[in-house]
This record gives C-alpha cells, structure tokens and sequence, in this order.
C-alpha cells in the first residue's frame, strides 16, 4: 500500500513532466520551418487522432453507439456542421436509451 508521502511526489512527477512536455513543444517546433508540407500532416493528424478516439469508442461500445455515431455521420455530410451532426448523435444515443433502455 502507497504511503501518503509516494502519492504526492507521484502526483508532483506527473504535474513536472507534463508541464516540461508541454513548454518543450512549443519551444521545439519554433525552430522549425513549416512547409505546406508540414501544415498538411498537422492539420490531417488532429482529424486522425479524433477518427481513432470515434472508432475505438464504436468497436467497443455496442449497436446503440455505432448508430449514432452513423447518424452523426450523414448529418454531418448534409449540413457540413459539426456542431448539428454532435446534437444529433447525442440526442438519438439518448432517445434510445431512454425508449430501449
């Protein structure tokens, strides 16, 4: 069993090092020349790393999500909104918890 004093400095070495990560990013990519190349990928990976965070909730959850998360999909492809095609996923994921519980 952690003492009191180990989950401290636990949560202080935590605090640090995300604290370091955070101050060298910027730090790091001020050196470096952006290129359209460069701007492409950064842009393309924050669409990935939601798309795998969507995809990894979907295969784990069950029919319930996978069709919201349809739903939201063709909302979204319709509307061109982010912010329709995100309250009608939720509303629907909730209508059928709430009918089909």
């Amino acid at each position: 069993m952690p003492s009191e004093l180990s989950s401290v400095a636990a949560i202080i070495m935590i605090a640090a090092i995300t604290f370091a990560s955070r101050i060298t990013g910027p730090l790091l990519i001020s050196n470096i020349v952006i290129s359209p190349r460069i701007e492409r990928f950064l842009n393309a990976l924050s669409v990935s790393v939601i798309a795998a965070l969507v995809a990894s909730i979907v295969v784990q959850s069950g029919l319930r999500e996978g069709a919201a998360v349809g739903l939201s999909a063709a909302i979204m492809l319709g509307s061109k909104s982010a912010v329709w095609a995100m309250i009608g996923g939720m509303a629907f994921a909730a209508a059928w918890a709430l009918f089909f519980p």
